[in-house]
């Protein structure tokens, strides 16, 4: 083997020094990725209020674990967030308004972020992290809107705004369909360890994203937390008092101790991998409460853009880089957390489209740096909310002082029309700003896109044709009933990027008085189906989980049905599901649709 000393030039002695290093630098190459990157777990809390946590002052609630979170790093003491899921996920993900990225809605395709996009996980992935997300998407079904397409290389969750059940659910693989083992909620904990014991052992620096669908309906939580709530006081003297439910305050209220269990375990994961120095730690909520609780009587709750709907707790650990119990005074949104996540790994990034949020990193390193005013929005169902550093206007046009009044329990508009008629036209502004610049929000759903091998076209996206119903009218994990006759059809309108021949699966139900339904999938002039020959008829599930009456669908086990393989040429329009013979008094009921691209 060779050595530098076999190359030593006639130089003095630091340069006999200088050349030395650089040759053994040539020799013995560094990794792939720099060591003082750190680990990113984002852990994100689904319909939990800021009130619901010991660390915001909740007098029944334990929560240790995440309020360690609060002590051991730092935290906002104004963090806002958008007042529904997916517009939220959205800032997130993109570090921009949810409207730049065409997101609207929360079903139907109104979720997904527009491709032009740039992700979190894109930029962290292309610096050589290893990326993941478990739990709820919310932002994308079909690939490339799929987490697979948005910069996770693995994905284990549901991408739905809600689920129907957290035992034993159906859930989605890196696109295929599997069974989750036992509740959901510890289910994706487990996938989120087991991630970060791989990539430790690889030493590859990790971003996992861990979207927690609790406390979001369904009210499930297994029987060693609920048990806990059974006869336990919750605050009865709140604003929202005479409206409150004390059942569903207390499965809840459970489903978030589960929760920051299932955070102890993920601290626990960190000591015992010893990488507490090297990780960073974040946790927030997407929007209010789920209900009429104890909310530090904010007005207001999910859905609202009022402070109640829009405040969530922000907590940062990163022992020994932030400064334990630090409180950020200045104002903090969701869109600042990928500016401020790259910041502190010391991600030089030139981000594709420009960012709303900014970076708090020098602020969570205890830094004294200005910062400077700013205005922020929150949007839902067309109403805005906009606000300073002192002053909010919510979306009736009333003027808060949120300095004197936080709780927004008496408007000054009257006594300040100045600030009134500027904080107007800054809404005005905003408006034409986001219809100038924001992205599509009716694209079709892309199917057998070549960067994938499964494309999943649920009921829940499809237009219904004709008498059919779904289980629920909110649509997101329904299925499609009622299927009396040849002259009712799902569609989907899509685009196809790319020719392929693809293996279609229907997930079905049917009683035996049907059995010898056919149903066909139809694209342009291509189309494939098959018969069911045997009877599948398992009974609607999961009241028996539930701790509160829940307003979504029931679910059921589907059986899996091989229509055959059709031919996908280019082009868009519409995807048709159909029968073509009822030979008793309904077709089934329908779930999902599955392309697998044959190679």
């Amino acid at each position: 083997m060779f050595t530098p000393r076999l190359f030593t030039p006639p130089f003095g002695l630091i340069t006999k020094l200088l050349f030395t290093l650089a040759f053994a630098a040539f020799l013995f190459p560094a990794s792939g990725h720099a060591k003082t990157q750190p680990n990113i777990i984002v852990v994100m809390a689904d319909d939990q209020g800021w009130g619901d946590l010991g660390a915001h002052g909740h007098p029944s609630i334990q929560t240790p674990h995440l309020d360690s979170l609060a002590e051991d790093g730092a935290q906002f003491s104004r963090f806002y967030v958008q007042p529904v899921c997916a517009p939220t996920r959205a800032e997130f993900l993109t570090g921009r308004y949810h409207l730049r990225g065409g997101v609207t809605g929360v079903s139907e395709g109104l979720e997904r972020i527009a491709l032009r996009e740039e992700t979190i996980a894109d930029v962290l992935g292309s610096a050589g992290y290893a990326t993941a997300t478990f739990g709820k998407w919310h932002s994308g079904s079909q690939y490339p809107y799929h987490p697979n397409g948005r910069g996770f290389q693995e994905f284990y969750g549901f991408t739905s705004g809600h689920w129907g059940s957290y035992w034993d659910a159906m859930m989605d693989h890196n696109g295929q369909v599997e069974t989750g083992q036992g509740f959901m909620a510890d289910d994706i904990t487990n996938h989120t360890i087991k991630f970060m014991r791989d990539n430790h052992v690889a030493d590859r620096p990790f971003f996992t994203l861990l979207a927690f669908n609790t406390p979001h309906s369904p009210m499930q939580v297994p029987d060693a937390f609920y048990d806990r709530w059974v006869d336990k006081p919750i605050p009865s003297d709140h604003r929202f008092a005479r409206r409150e439910n004390p059942e569903h305050t207390r499965a809840a209220l459970a489903m978030v101790e589960n929760l920051d269990h299932n955070v102890g375990r993920i601290l626990t994961a960190i000591d015992e991998l010893s990488i507490a120095d090297s990780t960073i730690v974040v946790f927030l909520t997407d929007n209010g409460p789920n209900g009429a609780r104890w909310n530090g009587d904010f007005k207001g709750q999910k859905g609202s853009t009022d402070e109640g709907g829009v405040r969530s707790p922000l907590f940062l650990r990163w022992s020994g880089q932030v400064p334990a119990g630090h409180v950020i005074a200045p104002r903090g949104a969701v869109i600042d957390l990928l500016p401020t996540l790259l910041d502190l790994a010391q991600i030089k990034h030139e981000p594709k489209n420009t960012l709303d949020g900014r970076s708090f990193a020098s602020s969570l390193r205890g830094e004294s740096t200005p910062t400077p005013e700013r205005l922020l929005f929150s949007h839902w169902n067309d109403r805005v909310s906009v606000r300073g550093s002192r002053w909010m206007l919510d979306h009736q046009g009333e003027l808060f002082d949120l300095s004197a009044d936080p709780r927004q329990e008496s408007p000054v508009t009257g006594d300040y029309p100045q600030i009134t008629k500027d904080l107007q036209t800054a809404v005005t502004n905003w408006r034409a700003d986001i219809a100038a610049t924001g992205a599509d929000q009716h694209p079709p759903m892309i199917v057998g896109h070549p960067g994938t091998e499964f494309t999943p076209l649920p009921a829940r996206d499809a237009t219904l044709h004709g008498d059919l119903k779904r289980s629920n009218r909110f649509p997101n994990c329904s299925y499609v009933l009622n299927w009396q006759s040849e002259n009712d059809y799902l569609s989907w309108e899509v685009e196809i990027p790319a020719d392929g021949r693809f293996e279609v699966v229907i997930y079905y139900t049917c009683a035996a008085e049907d059995v010898g339904t056919e149903f066909s999938l139809h694209w342009q002039n291509h189309s494939t189906g098959a018969r069911i020959t045997a009877a599948w008829n398992p009974p609607a599930t999961g009241a028996e989980h539930d701790r509160f009456p829940r307003q979504e669908s029931y679910v059921k086990v589907f059986q899996p049905l091989s229509l055959g393989e059709i031919d996908l040429r280019a082009g868009s329009g519409p995807m048709t599901l159909r029968v073509d013979k009822v030979p008793g008094q309904a077709a089934g009921e329908f779930r999902l649709l599955t392309l697998r691209r044959i190679p």
